[in-house]
């Protein structure tokens, strides 16, 4: 069964299609657009290309198509003017449409390339790992890292349309469907205590049943937090409630040089760290605080660090982080679990202590 629902930012509103196989949906799509004189170019990694090469034909046939590698570290500025050529040499123009076929870095990296090139051409999102389904497909934020920061350089530039295609999951590595798992939990824990429950109750797996339901919550969810915060301006709560676990995860990230963990799993950390961080905060209890670490830890995912790393480095890591607000760092903590809040002002102590907690050392 095919369905969709919309995200309502009036004029940049766009749909999300949901289905086991949506071939014939961006076949389609593509079609009309072909139609209209509108070129068409592909931007994908190289281990999706393997994978999924019976679907890329099918949606896309003979169109230009770029192949990154995959990783963290083709989010960068090399990666960026390697898209960018891309573009110029298929001659595109304002009407043309870029199309993300991958996991977040390819979506992040392709959506940024979307955002400048003749400053600014559509693209759509075809994302093909849990990760990128449930969360970084859907609203709009696009971006690169720097090696002082994660996601330091970036855009808002909203899709026109995004394919989930649930069965493209089958073919996904088990360590990379567990570190979308760390975005399933987030969404659980900051807002869908129903949703926290069912993942306590048994671990959700690639043959998992309600997987598809579970995807489309977790869209459900981000779409309306988007829908009122797109640009994460407002002064409490908002988008930036969407950062659970992130700030403690993007330092682990920074620091081990984007390479040491995924970056669901880094979050997974993360979300333990903000856990134990809400604890010493008196806004839940040490028992909860152990229930995150059981869910996470049930989905494959680690909950502390592998090996540990100076705490003065990932102190210096957060500092740099892009959710710093007139010098000082907002961290989103949990009220309980599935209600999250943003607050400022935390002791450094309490940060430190959580993070030595997870392994961080010094």
């Amino acid at each position: 069964m095919v369905e969709k629902f919309t995200v309502n930012l009036g004029e940049r509103s766009y749909p999300i299609w949901f289905g086991a196989n949506l071939e014939s949906e961006v076949k389609v799509q593509l079609a009309k657009w072909a139609g209209a004189g509108r070129k068409i170019v592909i931007v994908s990694d190289r281990n999706v290309a393997a994978r999924q090469s019976g679907a890329l034909r099918t949606m896309f046939g003979g169109a230009p198509t770029l192949e990154l590698e995959p990783g963290e570290g083709t989010k960068s500025l090399s990666e960026l003017g390697r898209v960018l050529d891309f573009l110029a040499a298929n001659k595109i123009d304002r009407r043309a449409v870029l199309v993300a076929v991958g996991g977040g870095v390819i979506g992040d990296l392709a959506g940024f390339a979307a955002a400048v090139y003749l400053r600014g051409i559509d693209f759509v999102q075809v994302p093909t790992t849990l990760l990128s389904m449930v969360d970084s497909s859907v609203g709009g934020k696009t971006g690169l890292n720097l090696a002082a920061g994660k996601n330091l350089v970036g855009a808002f530039h909203q899709p026109k349309v995004v394919f989930v295609a649930t069965e493209m999951l089958a073919t996904l590595p088990v360590r990379e469907f567990a570190a979308g798992m760390a975005e399933v939990i987030k969404t659980g824990l900051l807002g869908d205590a129903e949703l926290f429950a069912r993942l306590e109750r048994s671990p959700l797996t690639v043959d998992s049943p309600d997987l598809a339901g579970v995807v489309r919550r977790c869209c459900e969810l981000k779409a309306r937090i988007v829908e009122a915060d797109e640009r994460e301006l407002a002064q409490e709560g908002g988008r930036a409630l969407l950062n659970l676990g992130h700030t403690f995860g993007h330092a682990i990230e920074q620091v081990t040089g984007y390479g040491g963990y995924l970056h669901g799993e880094a979050v997974a950390v993360g979300l333990c760290a903000a856990a134990r961080l809400s604890a010493k905060l008196g806004m839940i209890g040490a028992g909860d605080a152990a229930r995150v670490e059981t869910v996470v830890a049930a989905h494959g995912l680690p909950t502390r660090l592998s090996e540990p790393l100076p705490l003065a480095d990932l102190v210096d890591a957060m500092a740099r982080d892009k959710k710093v607000r007139a010098g000082g760092l907002r961290f989103v903590v949990l009220k309980r679990l599935g209600e999250a809040a943003t607050q400022s002002g935390i002791d450094p102590a309490l940060v430190a202590q959580s993070f030595r907690e997870v392994g961080a050392a010094g």
